[in-house]
């Protein structure tokens, strides 16, 4: 692994549930680098979308800061984000693990704004989105493969398939 000092645009990846804001900001008080939750800058109050060429202007400004550890998968804003970090990291978790933790983070945080959300978005029970979350992996897991496979040696990147394998990355990072 690179020293620390070569981690400056870090994209952390996965379904949701996968843990990737708990990671960022566990590797933001190791790194000490901003955090970008694109979910903060994606929703709009009561979980407004924005247009999409608002979305691809937000996002072309957010990649040009010098440094970053970006959590989100925003599929569609995914190439631009990769060709922008020098280092992917994918929780490439189960679904079923997935499921669990946002079905858990629904109860414990219901009518609450989460930290790594956009204000006026307040945790709720959504079934779309719950079926969201079940279908990640059978729509978009071989596509994000396919993607990183496909990255030049330049890149650093990461699939972790437990929190034991990302955890032992960030001991490593602190380490370096």
């Amino acid at each position: 692994m690179k020293k620390e000092n070569n981690l400056k645009k870090i994209l952390v990846i996965g379904c949701c549930g996968s843990g990737k804001s708990t990671f960022s900001k566990k590797l933001q008080s190791i790194l000490k680098i901003e955090v970008i939750h694109l979910d903060q800058y994606y929703h709009k109050p009561n979980w407004e979308e924005p247009e999409e060429e608002e979305w691809e202007k937000t996002v072309n400004k957010l990649v040009k800061k010098p440094s970053w550890i970006m959590d989100g998968t925003y599929i569609e804003s995914l190439d631009k984000r990769i060709e922008k970090c020098d280092t992917v990291i994918y929780l490439d978790y189960s679904i079923l693990k997935c499921f669990f933790r946002v079905v858990k983070r629904v109860f414990a945080d219901y009518g609450k704004k989460r930290s790594d959300m956009a204000p006026g978005c307040k945790e709720e029970f959504d079934l779309e989105f719950l079926k969201y979350v079940l279908n990640f992996n059978s729509k978009n897991r071989n596509n994000i493969l396919k993607r990183l496979k496909g990255l030049n040696e330049n890149k650093q990147i990461h699939i972790f398939r437990n929190d034991k394998q990302a955890d032992k990355f960030l001991k490593e990072v602190e380490i370096n």
